[in-house]
């Protein structure tokens, strides 16, 4: 069956190849593409037919080897995913429009009995299992998908996994399993003949989202013949590197406030590349991983204690820390600062004072009184120095000799204005500077209409209480 799988994807990829080349379904190169001429975009095609012909003649060639395959469980599905991919690829689908054909061809399996039903020997109601199978579905179908951005990339790691899922299946009986992940193997590795490094054809849509579908339907195979929580961890091992790639994107995407489904340079393989490695050593160092968490995943599952298999899983994630730490992101970066490195009790803190600073100021009754509160507060941000310019002198609260190394001036009035200076060993103060400049022009703004409006109340009131002297004859 796989040999079978392989030689129809040899055969069918060239000409697959030339017929999307004359139809001009390529794909142009780009920012974030690395290939400098266009290159047919429809190779999926192949491993599609190649996938059908063997699973359904293999599965027709013994009623006990039939009764195995879940053949009408998986192809229903699949060949939806295959049409929503394949209409990607010519008429360029909104991310909306294939994340609706996702959830249809996840209900179609979820109907046929391919689902997650329960954790472990815990089993879960149906309005928990069908989103747990949508959502899981969508996850592989788009993990497969994003990293598809180098030569041979997505296949590699299409085969990888599905081949640790086939050897877990053979060690634990799991037949089903092994008779659908088998055609799969061979399909890829047929492909991967003119996808390798330099490719010339690519997967797209069609094939990407077709195989993390089918792995999805994998695991979801695998967790109904598994009765520890742990090895339901298999499935996510296998798939680990594309399923990192897309829960990354997701997060840096949620941190810099981009759209989810927006297209960026910034996937594992990206960062990669920019760290200085070619694109062809960037395949193989995922491989590497790939293989990695494949062979973890193959521990997971077999017949080690439970205490073993739980020091694998806390071991993958130990390694999986370490190489995203060494891909640099800005955004993890920063969030890591806030977290361990006291960044975020001294965000809080400055926070706090702010806040009590601003509350006093607000409660203050006058301008001698606005003046002590504002030059107290500043010395508790830790500022070197405040001065307050105005048309009647200058006043100034100094709390350091040490010479600034900034200063922000706030115009707050025609004739009023207020200086600020501080050092860059001060505890975060900068990063406050713009909420504490509207503070300080807002409250101060008040205070001098207050007192603008108390003078002219004062002069007629002393007006008032003069005497006229009477004049004697």
């Amino acid at each position: 069956m796989t040999g079978k799988a392989f030689v129809i994807a040899v055969i069918l990829t060239p000409i697959i190849r030339d017929i999307s080349r004359s139809f001009n379904l390529v794909d142009r190169p780009g920012k974030r593409k690395v290939h400098s001429h266009p290159l047919p975009r429809v190779g999926g095609i192949a491993i599609a037919i190649a996938y059908c012909i063997s699973l359904i003649s293999f599965s027709g060639s013994s009623v006990t080897i039939s009764d195995s395959i879940p053949v009408w469980r998986l192809l229903p599905g699949a060949a939806l995913v295959f049409l929503t991919g394949l209409l990607d690829d010519v008429f360029s689908l909104k991310p909306f429009v294939k994340i609706l054909g996702l959830v249809a061809a996840a209900t179609v399996v979820f109907f046929s009995g391919i689902r997650i039903g329960g954790l472990a020997e815990h089993p879960l109601g149906v309005w928990l299992q069908f989103p747990l199978t949508v959502l899981w579905l969508i996850a592989t179908s788009n993990a497969l998908n994003l990293i598809d951005g180098l030569d041979g990339l997505c296949a590699g790691m299409g085969l990888m996994s599905t081949l640790a899922l086939f050897v877990a299946a053979i060690r634990h009986g799991n037949y089903p399993l092994a008779y659908a992940t088998l055609p799969m193997a061979g399909a890829l590795l047929g492909f991967l003949c003119y996808n390798i490094n330099p490719a010339t054809v690519f997967l797209g849509d069609s094939g990407a989202l077709t195989i993390g579908f089918l792995l999805g339907c994998y695991g979801m195979i695998w967790s109904q013949k598994t009765s520890t929580l742990i090895s339901m961890m298999v499935p996510m091992l296998a798939l680990s590197v594309p399923l990192l790639d897309a829960a990354l994107a997701v997060v840096r995407r949620f941190l810099g406030h981009q759209p989810i489904f927006s297209a960026d340079r910034a996937h594992i393989h990206h960062r990669l590349l920019d760290r200085g490695l070619s694109p062809r050593q960037a395949v193989w160092v995922l491989y590497l991983f790939a293989a990695l968490a494949a062979g973890m995943a193959l521990l997971a599952s077999s017949f080690l204690d439970t205490r073993y298999q739980g020091f694998i899983i806390l071991l993958f994630c130990g390694v999986a820390v370490i190489g995203i730490r060494q891909l640099r992101y800005s955004e993890f970066g920063i969030v890591g600062r806030f977290l361990f490195r006291g960044e975020l009790n001294r965000t809080v803190n400055l926070k706090l004072k702010m806040e009590t600073l601003a509350a006093a100021l607000n409660r203050t009754t006058g301008e001698t009184e606005w003046w002590a509160t504002l030059s107290g507060g500043i010395e508790a941000l830790g500022m070197t120095s405040v001065r307050w310019i105005g048309p009647h002198g200058v006043r100034e609260r100094r709390n350091s000799d040490a010479p600034p190394d900034w200063s922000f001036r706030i115009p707050v009035t025609d004739t009023d204005a207020v200086e600020l200076e501080g050092t860059f060993a001060s505890n975060g103060d900068s990063t406050a500077l713009l909420s504490l400049g509207d503070l300080i022009r807002r409250t101060l703004r008040d205070k001098l209409a207050q007192a603008a409006a108390a003078r002219p109340e004062e002069s007629r009131a002393a007006a008032a209480s003069e005497t006229v002297s009477p004049v004697l004859p």
